[in-house]
C-alpha cells in the first residue's frame, strides 16, 4: 500500500462516520509533515450549514489547531472530488496538494467538469492526484444514494 492509499483509508473512516449520521459519506483528513493535523466528515444536514463539507471542516480544525489560516506544505485527502466552495477554501489556505478518490461529474472542480489546473486566474496552484481507492469510494457513495432512493428521501 502506498502513502496516498494509506491516508485515503483514514479519510474513508471519516466518510463512514458521516454515513452513520445520515450525511453524504464524504470524509477528509489533512496531513502535514507526515502527521494527521485534522480530520472531518460531511455534516451540512446535522449542522444545518450548507458550508459544512468535509473539506471545510478539516481546514477549519487544522487552522485553529496550528493557529494559522495558511496551511502550507499540507495535503488534503478527501473521498470525493472537491466542489468550487471547497476549492476556494483550499486555495485561500494555500494547501499544497489535494488527493481525492471518486470524481464528482456534477460538482467537482479538480478535473470534472471544471479543471482548476487550467484556470490561469487562480492565485495559488494546487497539485491534484485523483482516483486513489476510487472504486471503493464510488461503491460507498452509490450505495448511500441507492438507499436514499429506496426510502424516497431527498437531501
Amino acid at each position: 500500500m502506498n502513502e496516498d492509499e494509506k491516508w485515503m483509508r483514514y479519510a474513508m473512516k471519516e466518510a463512514q462516520v458521516a454515513q452513520k449520521k445520515g450525511e453524504v459519506p464524504v470524509g477528509s483528513i489533512l496531513i502535514q509533515d507526515g502527521q494527521i493535523i485534522a480530520k472531518g466528515h460531511n455534516c451540512p444536514i446535522s449542522n444545518n450549514d450548507p458550508t459544512a463539507h468535509a473539506e471545510i471542516q478539516v481546514i477549519r480544525k487544522a487552522a485553529k489547531k496550528l493557529q494559522n489560516y495558511r496551511l502550507p506544505k499540507a495535503t488534503l485527502y478527501t473521498t470525493l472530488e472537491p466542489c468550487a466552495m471547497c476549492l476556494g477554501a483550499i486555495i485561500h489556505a494555500r494547501i499544497e496538494r489535494i488527493v481525492f478518490a471518486a470524481s464528482d461529474v456534477k460538482n467537482g472542480v479538480s478535473g470534472s467538469p471544471i479543471n482548476q489546473e487550467v484556470q490561469k486566474y487562480l492565485n495559488h496552484k494546487v497539485k491534484v492526484s485523483s482516483g486513489i481507492l476510487e472504486h471503493e469510494n464510488k461503491i460507498i457513495l452509490q450505495s448511500f444514494f441507492q438507499s436514499l432512493r429506496k426510502k424516497d428521501f431527498k437531501l
